[in-house]
């Protein structure tokens, strides 16, 4: 769906707008992330900075192999998370408007189905056939909103236990269904989450992505949608949230160290979900704290704009990016460069800055034309 709309400043009433810079800040934050990865921007500065200090630096653009946790492994948690803040103000605003639960409900079907089948399209053409993936983060999202949404009314004790029944849930199906080949929780290629991969497609993911990693993020965006209920009441605001910040830290972290469940995002494992929540929670509580309670507005646009139709470019670098557009941006860029003999390494960094730009100017142009796109 596209909507043509008359925007005005975001602002930090939410009675008026049902906007906060905030939001649109922190979502296209990750959203410029993502696009520069998408450009091999990071590959490049990995494979240039070989052996040198900033190595480590670039290392953290790249998920953990397995058991641990780096910087990128943090971007689709945040990306949920920031999703639900989003449903719950949209819920919010719904309501007070008249629409019915029922008709919300609706709403919410058909943008589960339409996340659905984009993810899967998005990830399902590869150069020796059609794959079915659903390790995406549009395909959990289909999941992790509809749950979200539908316990959204309840309390905020209630939304509480669904979570941690949910961790409990992904737990009991990695340690006791004990099928041979498959039980070892915490094992590439060995855990019941490899087995669902191999019933449903046929192949095990090599890296070890798995499909039911939608049941404990789907905590990710219940905590987001809470956030966002919490934004919107009277009540203080900062402190909740970094008080759940640091307890999701220190269970998380306690359940690692123990060794009862150790940091894996491939798996969602229990503690992976509860530090990578809380470092969500912290995050997004400093962002509404600088820009929405002290009104640190300045030089946010950039990022605002392409937070603003974040599912619009998540798709097009995704899929017409990576399946044409960058290849002919580093051939076209590339080519011209190379006549005026600029170093190989400068030409791949700016060929990606330019593929980025001209994402970037996109989501300008539909912004300038009030265009915003929601599935």
């Amino acid at each position: 769906m596209v909507e043509q709309i008359h925007k005005t400043p975001p602002s930090t009433s939410l009675q008026s707008s049902q906007r906060l810079l905030s939001l649109d800040f922190m979502r296209g934050f990750i959203m410029v992330l993502l696009a520069l990865e998408a450009s091999r921007l990071f590959d490049t500065l990995f494979e240039a900075s070989e052996g040198s200090f900033t190595q480590g630096v670039w290392l953290q653009f790249f998920h953990h192999p397995w058991h641990g946790l780096r910087f990128w492994d943090l971007i689709q948690p945040g990306f949920m998370y920031m999703a639900g803040v989003a449903l719950a103000l949209s819920l919010i605003k719904q309501e007070a408007t008249g629409v019915t639960w029922e008709q919300s409900f609706k709403k919410m079907l058909k943008r589960s189905a339409g996340l659905l089948a984009f993810g899967v399209l998005n990830y399902a053409v590869h150069a020796d056939g059609l794959h079915l993936r659903l390790t995406n983060v549009l395909t959990q999202l289909s999941f992790t909103l509809l749950v979200a949404f539908l316990i959204f009314r309840w309390s905020a004790v209630a939304q509480i236990a669904v979570c941690v029944g949910l961790l409990l849930l992904r737990d009991a199906l990695y340690h006791f269904t004990n099928i041979p080949g498959f039980d070892q929780p915490d094992v590439n290629q060995h855990n019941f989450g490899n087995y669902v991969e191999l019933v449903y497609s046929g192949r095990i993911i090599e890296e070890g992505w798995v499909s039911i990693n939608c049941i404990p993020t789907a905590v990710h965006t219940i905590a987001g949608a809470l956030t966002g209920k919490l934004l919107v009441s009277g009540k203080e605001k900062i402190k909740p949230m970094l008080l759940w910040a640091m307890i999701c830290l220190i269970v998380g972290l306690g359940l690692d160290f123990a060794g009862i469940s150790p940091v894996i995002k491939h798996i969602a494992t229990s503690s992976f979900t509860l530090v990578s929540l809380g470092i969500c929670l912290a995050a997004y509580a400093g962002c509404y704290w600088w820009i929405d309670v002290l009104q640190h507005r300045k030089y946010l646009q950039f990022f605002a704009i392409i937070g603003m139709n974040s599912i619009f470019i998540y798709l097009f670098f995704a899929i017409v990016g990576s399946r044409w557009f960058n290849d002919y941006i580093f051939a076209l860029v590339g080519g011209l460069l190379t006549l005026i003999h600029t170093p190989v390494v400068l030409g791949a960094i700016l060929s990606s800055l330019c593929i980025f730009a001209l994402e970037w100017g996109l989501c300008y142009f539909l912004y300038k034309k009030k265009i915003f796109f929601r599935i």
